[in-house]
């Protein structure tokens, strides 16, 4: 009975996340889920909506999705890669705000950390690199992308949700 019952909740999470593309399939899973729920939900935010912030001196919108996307660049930057030659100013974060320009270089940097990690050879992980002073692992640098990439997910979740528009992998299944 027991294995019946496990059988069955492991048949219900598989169809209940089917949607969930990467979801625990490692590093490279969880970089696909991240990248794909940060573009849809981009995708989903009204144009109008890029510059609403939740109150006075916290990131909108736009400073969010554009802090990512520079902050992919430059983590990835510690690993090897150079930055993008047209990272040129430090105040893209609030210059660009189109919605169009934000999600460019939102898929631009998910797709370098992607293509970059994808060409890492055996034991390229473990070479060590420094960050702020600190002696780290290209495989620690990797693990802070993603995180920082999460964390700011859910920022902009609680962003599209205060103004009353549902994640799209949250949305209702259609029948």
């Amino acid at each position: 009975m027991k294995k019946l019952l496990l059988l069955l909740v492991l048949i219900g999470t598989t169809t209940a996340h089917a949607q969930d593309d990467g979801l625990w399939e490692g590093y490279d899973g969880e970089w696909t889920h991240v990248s794909n729920q940060l573009i849809s939900l981009a995708e989903a935010i009204p144009s109008d909506k890029y510059t609403w912030r939740p109150a006075p001196g916290v990131r909108s919108v736009s400073e969010v999705y554009m802090h990512i996307a520079i902050a992919n660049f430059y983590l990835l930057s510690v690993t090897g890669p150079r930055m993008p030659p047209d990272l040129t100013s430090d105040d893209l974060e609030k210059t660009v705000t189109a919605k169009a320009d934000v999600i460019h270089w939102l898929k631009r940097s998910l797709d370098a950390v992607k293509t970059a990690r994808a060409q890492l050879k055996p034991g390229d992980l473990q070479r060590k690199v420094e960050i702020e002073g600190k002696h780290v692992t290209v495989d620690g640098m990797y693990l802070r992308i993603i995180v920082h990439d999460n964390e700011h997910m859910g920022q902009l979740v609680a962003y599209a949700r205060m103004n009353g528009i549902v994640p799209p992998w949250s949305q209702p299944a259609k029948k």
